[in-house]
């Protein structure tokens, strides 16, 4: 009876996980110090890009970059302006999870004075991002900017095994990284009298 009521409570909170997932961009226009993009998809650089050359940010920072990835290879992959890539794209190669993008984006942004970020992302890993980012910055403002891939149907998610199998994925990992932080921004813990 408790395994099938915690698999009943974990399904509704699926179901309520994927009700949440955005479906576009709420606030395109708002202009941010800077934008980071998340590595896992063209799409994510190419909206990044957008950004930037649409005057909306002074930097692109992407995170969690191969470590034999270059600038120039990006540029003449996505086919832009190479001044841009120049001037205005930082490449951060030490992340190896969405924690870890959190993390090398916040001292990024320090070192840049940045206090605005835009976040770009996929749609299904934006909750966990923006929940990542929040704990490793907690005084900046973040926006949320989700691109959507064209292999991921969320539009009735649960009818296609792929993309059914990637929100689970998600919502699971998303749950993680919940009571993580939980237990970080716990008093009793962070002043080492907890048990």
């Amino acid at each position: 009876m408790i395994v099938i009521a915690a698999a009943l409570v974990w399904a509704g909170g699926l179901m309520w996980f994927a009700a949440g997932l955005p479906h576009d961009v709420e606030d395109s226009a708002r202009v941010t110090d800077g934008v980071v993009v998340l590595t896992g998809g063209s799409d994510r650089l190419a909206s990044g890009l957008d950004i930037l050359a649409a005057g909306k940010a002074k930097k692109l920072f992407v995170s969690g970059v191969h470590r034999l990835t270059s600038v120039t290879q990006l540029q003449r992959l996505l086919e832009r302006e190479p001044e841009m890539f120049e001037c205005c794209v930082v490449l951060g190669r030490s992340a190896k999870n969405t924690a870890g993008n959190a993390s090398e984006t916040s001292r990024w942004a320090a070192e840049e004075g940045y206090r605005s970020l835009r976040v770009v992302t996929g749609a299904y890993h934006m909750p966990r991002s923006l929940l990542e980012f929040r704990r490793a910055m907690p005084g900046a403002v973040l926006i949320a900017h989700p691109v959507f891939p064209t292999h991921v149907k969320l539009s009735q998610w649960w009818r296609w095994p792929g993309t059914a199998s990637l929100v689970a994925t998600e919502y699971s990992k998303y749950l993680m990284s919940l009571a993580w932080t939980r237990i970080m921004d716990d008093p009793q813990d962070r002043d080492g009298s907890g048990t």
